[in-house]
């Protein structure tokens, strides 16, 4: 796959980060170090370019509708401005991705949602006021909404949208918009104090938990949405992608300086999801490597049986029989690394499951895992072993998150 570069990929380079492919994008990995920037995030306040997850955006008078058939929460109970988190399954109920879905103002229409996010906070007096942020509900027209596929995934996504559409004979506009947007995610118990400064006001820190609106970040017209992937308070913002640079930088200075975000890359993102247990697409699930339902990873919340999704007749089917194995998460009581692709089993060779992810805790300093095992061995500080270089390592299972937060 050709990579793809985010919008602030020489902004990257000439900080001095290192690299690594993940879903065909070139990304930073770490600026400083995985542990500083893990720690910045848990203490402070860290700042990450996720450009690399998708956008896609539907729009026109079948919208919810054609979102509702394709994703397994209910977006019917979306106003503008909110948001919910979701799967989206085949047939037989099986993961093909995670993902936000938003809903923006009404009358945005899809393919030029970035530019009229743009146009939406243009006139500040009239449109976008700094201490309540756009009036979302002062629009009309059709509904409209934003949905995040992870990284690598949005090409099959918005083909998944154009043909289903098609088939069902919904009228609804869908576009791939992921190269029209940057997204950064401003993370840590210091990331609503940066927001207010950088908007100039409490539009932001009024929000609540998966609330978003449009509002002026550091002079450009952006989507923010009261979103993480850490574990901490934090934002997600979506602006225009000609604007990332002057977003980027009303966070993180040149050179890391007290009162400034730390920069950080994917290597902390990825140990601060494992310390709350949150799942990794195309590794935690994935349809052909580690098919699983949202049930046996452990977020059945996210389905809404009485909606008539893709994938629900299954779910609903499994709902009533259970599953044999869950997504759980193991502390080693040993020195080692877990990792995935490690058996779990029963310390007397048997095996019961499998990791799909591990690391040692820089929070805890402790050795922790992520992965599926039976379901009559994960109860809470029940004693498992896990296989590391063909030792079995005692351990003790925990029901995430690894931290109270």
């Amino acid at each position: 796959m050709t990579d793809r570069h985010p919008p602030l990929h020489e902004t990257h380079e000439a900080r001095g980060a290192k690299f690594t492919d993940f879903g065909g994008w070139q990304m930073p990995v770490e600026f400083d170090s995985i542990r500083e920037e893990h720690t910045a995030v848990r203490e402070t306040i860290g700042v990450f370019d996720v450009s690399h997850m998708g956008e896609i955006e539907v729009s026109g008078p079948d919208a919810t509708a054609l979102i509702n058939r394709l994703t397994t929460n209910d977006v019917t109970a979306l106003a503008p401005g909110d948001s919910q988190y979701a799967a989206i399954t085949d047939e037989d109920g099986i993961m093909l991705d995670d993902t936000v879905v938003y809903r923006l103002p009404d009358g945005v229409e899809a393919g030029v949602a970035a530019s009229a996010i743009n146009d939406f906070g243009a006139d500040a007096e009239a449109d976008l006021d700094a201490d309540t942020g756009a009036d979302l509900d002062a629009g009309s027209g059709d509904p409209a909404y934003l949905f995040v596929p992870n990284a690598g995934h949005d090409a099959q996504m918005y083909g998944r949208w154009v043909d289903h559409r098609d088939e069902w004979g919904f009228d609804a506009t869908v576009a791939n918009a992921t190269d029209d947007w940057a997204m950064l995610a401003v993370q840590g118990p210091d990331a609503a104090a940066a927001l207010a400064d950088a908007t100039g006001g409490d539009a932001v820190t009024s929000l609540t938990k998966f609330e978003a609106t449009a509002v002026t970040v550091a002079g450009a017209p952006s989507w923010v949405a009261r979103t993480g992937y850490t574990g901490e308070d934090g934002f997600e913002i979506m602006c225009p992608a000609a604007d990332a640079g002057a977003v980027w930088e009303a966070f993180v200075a040149e050179e890391t300086v007290d009162g400034s975000a730390q920069p950080c890359g994917l290597g902390a993102r990825d140990t601060l999801r494992m310390e709350m247990g949150y799942l990794l697409s195309g590794q935690d699930f994935d349809p052909e490597n580690e098919p699983r339902t949202p049930y046996e990873a452990d977020i059945g919340f996210v389905v809404d049986l009485d909606t008539e999704f893709v994938g629900r007749d299954a779910l609903a089917a499994q709902r009533e029989s259970g599953v044999d194995e869950r997504f759980v998460g193991v502390r080693l009581l040993e020195r080692g690394v877990p990792r995935g692709g490690y058996a779990v089993t029963d310390g007397d060779l048997t095996r019961i499951g499998q990791l799909t992810s591990g690391t040692m805790s820089p929070t805890l300093d402790e050795p922790i895992g992520l992965g599926y095992l039976h379901e009559t061995f994960i109860d809470a500080g029940a004693e498992v072993s896990v296989v590391v270089r063909g030792d079995e390592k005692r351990a003790e299972i925990v029901v995430p998150p690894f931290l109270d937060r």
